[in-house]
């Protein structure tokens, strides 16, 4: 029997995120996570946000955990959890299936300073694929600012997570609009998070 997971991180900042979120999901009706871990924030987002359908998705290995999640909120807005991973040659894996025009919202959370690079560039590349035209992608985390640790526990952050994976580590803001750029995407929203993390908000031109 599968244990329902839990992360102390998204119980802290689901509330902050989810202030931020509202306001600019108040349009949107579908919504793609992509990195859903537990389901936490599927279900806390999808709960306060009924008017929209919330999509997540993850590797195969964290489905029973998040279907534990999802299942005890039996929320209407909330399908069954995609398999869905990001590879750096093929994008993403399986290619979900995509409402007609595209999802209004992309939104993940701590996750591109925990793949490679390669994947970050994969993840962009395969975002005009899934969003539709005007549509928006949010990504929560640390980040870099002119190449520069923005407090000294992102710093002790990105050394812990190149200890355990050198190919992760901490994103510079600026390489991040450079790689938006090339795929048609434009940063709009730089949102200023508790314990020195940062909502972005980038939406396809």
């Amino acid at each position: 029997m599968t244990d329902k997971p839990f992360a102390e991180s998204c119980e802290r900042n689901r509330d902050p995120i989810l202030a931020a979120l509202a306001p600019l999901l108040a349009d949107t009706r579908q919504v793609l996570e992509i990195g859903s871990g537990t389901g936490q924030h599927a279900v806390h987002f999808a709960a306060a946000l009924p008017h929209l359908v919330w999509q997540a998705s993850d590797h195969p290995d964290h489905l029973p955990g998040m279907r534990l999640w999802l299942d005890e909120a039996a929320l209407a807005n909330t399908p069954a959890p995609l398999v869905l991973q990001v590879d750096p040659q093929a994008g993403l894996v399986p290619l979900p299936p995509v409402p007609e025009g595209g999802f209004d919202a992309v939104y993940t959370a701590n996750t591109l300073h925990i793949m490679g690079w390669d994947c970050v560039q994969a993840l962009f590349a395969a975002l005009p694929g899934v969003l539709r035209e005007g549509g928006q992608f949010f990504s929560y985390g640390p980040y870099n600012r002119d190449g520069q640790f923005t407090s000294d526990s992102n710093r002790h952050f990105d050394a812990w997570l190149k200890g355990r994976d050198p190919r992760s580590g901490l994103r510079d803001l600026g390489q991040l609009q450079a790689l938006a750029a090339l795929h048609g995407l434009a940063l709009v929203e730089d949102l200023a998070m508790p314990a020195n993390n940062t909502l972005l908000v980038w939406q396809r031109c």
